[in-house]
């Protein structure tokens, strides 16, 4: 790289609540801030997941007033909130002037409820009945526009749809184009709302977890156990500049982009994880190659990890295949905790290199031997130095950042 990107802001609303200092909280008492999922229009299997980590909306309210948000589907009001949460935190105003700054915002979804207004107006209505405000909230890239609307952005506006690793995708793209120079920073994150026709569908093709002989819902990230991930809603969004820029202006830095890449598995279907983690472990270790990092720099590992049986297994090959004999560094996997979609690593990433506590891995508790990988026990870590983030999707799609301490 020919100038250093650093991470100057962090805005973040999910299951946990609202800011950096509720995710914190939230990651060291590993505790997963799970709900009812409303079941009543008949969605649902009765023997399906009854639980997904949801949002208050309400508490939105401090972030978008409701004269802004009547006219925004649930992920426009949460990637929003979390640009202007991140804005705030790089020390700019929440409503700042125009600037060529870039939004690059991932959704695995999209507005699902209001695709779903819009086809049951159409269907039960007919198309005349069709409603414009459903219309222009209900496509995939509402959000960034949305972002970019009332920040005031006049830069490259971009959405990524690579399931799980859109976030660490967004980011990237975000990441070229200020090292490019096409903009002075930019806004990148995710953006996901879990609706009950979306959770029972997760559900009917079998990605969730479900209640064990306790009726517990957990995800078991590595664990022996895993039966599926928690679903869950809600935005992370980074502040993107060089580093030059943020000394000049006094900003505090969170943490420093030192690498990052992607793959393709082309073993996977388009539904699942596949099984090529020989080929992803070859490009991750390229990109720190290419990056001049070596793997005994890394001493933190940030999984994409989120229960699912394939999912998991991919992920843990792929981490010993790129570390062959040498032991791996304290692995930890935060979606056990916020759930998946919804900003998935971004905001634990972020606080990992600086320094963050993070508790034990939720309902680990028997290692998987085709895996060979136990995610940390909640005991004291140091300070990372350098931390790698990594997240594998359905369909074949990986991504990986490298953050270094601020």
């Amino acid at each position: 790289m020919s100038r250093a990107i650093v991470v100057t802001g962090l805005g973040t609303v999910g299951s946990f609540g609202c800011g950096a200092d509720s995710l914190r909280e939230a990651l060291a008492a590993s505790v997963p801030g799970t709900s009812e999922i409303d079941r009543s229009a008949g969605y649902h299997l009765s023997e399906s997941s009854r639980r997904a980590c949801l949002v208050s909306y309400p508490q939105l309210a401090t972030w978008v007033p409701p004269l802004e948000a009547r006219r925004m589907s649930p992920p426009s009001k949460l990637a929003v909130a979390a640009a202007r949460m991140a804005l705030c935190c790089a020390g700019f105003e929440a409503k700042p002037g125009e600037s060529e700054t870039a939004v690059v915002i991932s959704t695995s979804f999209g507005p699902s409820s209001y695709s779903e207004g819009l086809l049951k107006q159409i269907l039960f209505e007919g198309p005349e009945a069709t409603s414009p405000s459903l219309f222009t909230e209900s496509v995939a890239n509402a959000p960034a526009a949305q972002i970019a609307i009332t920040t005031r952005s006049r830069g490259p506006s971009l959405t990524v749809c690579q399931h799980e690793a859109g976030p660490l995708l967004a980011v990237e793209r975000a990441a070229a184009a200020v090292l490019s120079g096409r903009s002075p920073r930019a806004l990148a994150g995710a953006v996901e709302e879990m609706t009950p026709l979306l959770h029972a569908l997760l559900d009917r093709f079998g990605a969730l977890a479900r209640g064990g002989e306790e009726g517990e819902e957990i995800a078991r990230p590595f664990d022996r156990r895993r039966s599926g991930f928690l679903a869950g809603e809600g935005s992370t969004v980074l502040v993107l500049e060089p580093e030059e820029a943020a000394r000049e202006r006094g900003a505090r830095v969170l943490a420093r982009l030192l690498a990052w890449g992607s793959a393709f598995d082309p073993t996977a279907p388009p539904a699942d994880w596949g099984t090529g983690h020989a080929t992803l472990a070859r490009a991750l270790r390229r990109s720190l190659d290419r990056a001049g990092i070596a793997l005994a720099e890394i001493d933190r590992i940030v999984s994409g990890a989120s229960g699912s049986w394939t999912g998991d297994r991919l992920e843990a090959r792929m981490l010993r295949a790129a570390w062959g004999e040498a032991p791996l560094p304290p692995v930890v996997a935060p979606k056990a905790i916020i759930g998946e979609y919804g900003g998935g690593v971004l905001g634990p990433a972020v606080l990992a290199a600086a320094g963050a506590p993070f508790g034990p891995t939720p309902g680990f508790a028997e290692p998987d031997p085709e895996l060979g990988v136990v995610p940390h026990d909640g005991r004291p870590l140091e300070a990372p130095e350098t931390v790698l983030v990594t997240s594998l999707a359905a369909g074949g799609a990986a991504a990986w950042l490298v953050l270094g301490k601020p």
